[in-house]
């Protein structure tokens, strides 16, 4: 009989414990690509991108220029100069080098800046529905899932709170 109670209580603590607990989803990344700002940030990224380009393109044209001097006068220079001038080639190209190499993360840095804001608005709609809701937890949609109830997923709620236009 002790044993019933107890099996009892536990599975009236569990019933309460579920319905005060109510857990949505959401799809940041489908709302971040209906986003309108996205446009422009793109933008951004790619003029970012393309001076990181134009910068790497004159490094490269300078370095060029080097060695054509380099070649035509050789023969006049003494071997000081001559040591000087390939020591200023190989750190200009070591400078390209190391550019190239840093221009992926920078433009990564970049966009992930240009980004952050919009991934703020989303939070804050989403804090917005998930509190006017009463929802206890929400997660993001990922591979992960096998089952979800539609009337859990906030995604198209978030979009109208942020007043995006929901594809159909």
């Amino acid at each position: 009989m002790k044993k019933l109670s107890i099996i009892i209580i536990a599975i009236i603590f569990s019933i309460q414990l579920n319905a005060q607990s109510k857990v949505g989803t959401v799809d940041i990344e489908y709302i971040l690509s209906t986003m309108p700002q996205l446009d422009q940030l793109r933008a951004d990224v790619k003029s970012y991108n393309d001076g990181l380009e134009n910068q790497s393109k004159l490094k490269i044209k300078t370095y060029q220029t080097l060695i054509d001097s380099y070649q035509q006068n050789e023969s006049s220079y003494t071997e000081a100069i001559k040591k000087e001038k390939q020591s200023e080639i190989i750190a200009l190209e070591n400078d390209i080098k190391k550019f190239q190499q840093n221009s992926n993360k920078l433009a990564q840095l970049k966009q992930d800046e240009l980004v952050q804001p919009l991934y703020q608005m989303i939070g804050e709609a989403l804090n917005t529905v998930s509190k006017a809701e009463n929802f206890t937890q929400v997660f993001t949609i990922n591979n992960n899932i096998v089952y979800l109830d539609p009337n859990m997923d906030l995604t198209l709620k978030v979009m109208k709170k942020m007043g995006l236009t929901i594809p159909k």
